[in-house]
């Protein structure tokens, strides 16, 4: 298994070309007829509105929810649907698309846009899933995609709510809702697996800082303490509850497509975890001491 968790793309896809053919790899073997252009083409279109360059949106400014936390994003969702389907579950075409779609768009709410006046893309923290929501069906409009699409990609940006359930899914077909809890179970997934993740914490404490005049946190490592709290609440009831009926197949992903029978995101999210806890005894409320244990340089990966 060493060999499999010290290749960087294993668990980040960093490369933006290596990124793309896996997802187009795994969603080619769930469905042969899933359209490989138009998952290139959301890819483009993704990477342009984050970056500025599509019409209507500034370059992206939130240093924590970026275009790198997006493509990671994407990469697991992909993962969980191929895990469900090694275990036996069927996705039509489109799902698949509307999945990916909803993955690149989830957090385009905290994106500027040409008409905005903030300074940073922060102060639509909180309630940014409305945003996206409204980002991705002017994108379904203008790019010519199903009417349908609209509601089901709303439907499963949704599940991307920590502070929400899924009681809104049982309106919309199980497709749709089985997406919806892919794309929930992944965005907690990349972001909480990421070898940087706790490098990280201080930057979404800035990030939340800039966007929430009510942030309850003053300090970096008073976020880290209720992270670590938070996962062991919210994060593991959503996984272990709310998404029990996909989270278990990212295990059957990695032992079809790598040979490895183990959940790495899992392996992953434990260690992160347990190390914050052990930064948090360690250093209690003293700032400078977070630089001796959290070395790690994230990439600006936009």
């Amino acid at each position: 298994m060493d060999h499999i968790q010290g290749r960087k793309d294993i668990l980040e896809g960093d490369g933006r070309n290596d990124f793309v053919e896996e997802v187009v790899s795994l969603a080619r073997s769930i469905n042969p007829q899933v359209d490989v252009a138009l998952i290139t083409r959301i890819n483009n279109d993704t990477t342009n509105i984050f970056r500025g360059k599509f019409s209507g949106f500034r370059a992206s400014n939130p240093t924590y929810h970026n275009l790198r936390h997006t493509r990671l994003v994407a990469l697991a969702a992909a993962r969980l649907f191929h895990g469900l389907w090694c275990d036996g579950r069927s996705f039509t075409a489109d799902t698949l698309i509307q999945g990916f779609l909803s993955s690149c768009f989830h957090d385009t709410g905290m994106l500027l846009t040409e008409a905005d006046s903030a300074l940073t893309g922060a102060r639509y923290t909180r309630g940014h899933e409305k945003r996206s929501i409204t980002f991705v069906r002017r994108y379904i409009q203008i790019s010519g995609l199903p009417r349908s699409y609209a509601d089901n990609c709303a439907a499963i940006i949704r599940c991307t709510e920590l502070n929400k359930g899924v009681d809104h899914l049982r309106s919309y077909p199980e497709e749709i809702g089985l997406a919806g809890r892919v794309v929930g179970s992944a965005d907690i997934l990349a972001q909480m697996a990421d070898r940087y993740y706790l490098e990280r914490l201080p930057l979404l404490f800035q990030e939340q800082k800039a966007g929430i005049d009510d942030f309850g946190h003053q300090t970096p490592i008073e976020l880290m303490q209720s992270t670590a709290d938070f996962y062991h609440t919210t994060i593991a009831h959503r996984l272990n509850v709310l998404f029990s009926d996909v989270f278990p197949s990212m295990r059957s992903h990695f032992r079809e497509r790598w040979q490895v029978d183990e959940d790495l995101y899992t392996k992953a999210i434990l260690k992160n975890i347990d190390y914050l806890q052990s930064i948090i005894a360690r250093c209690k409320a003293e700032q400078e001491c977070l630089k001796q244990y959290l070395r790690r340089v994230p990439p600006a990966h936009q």
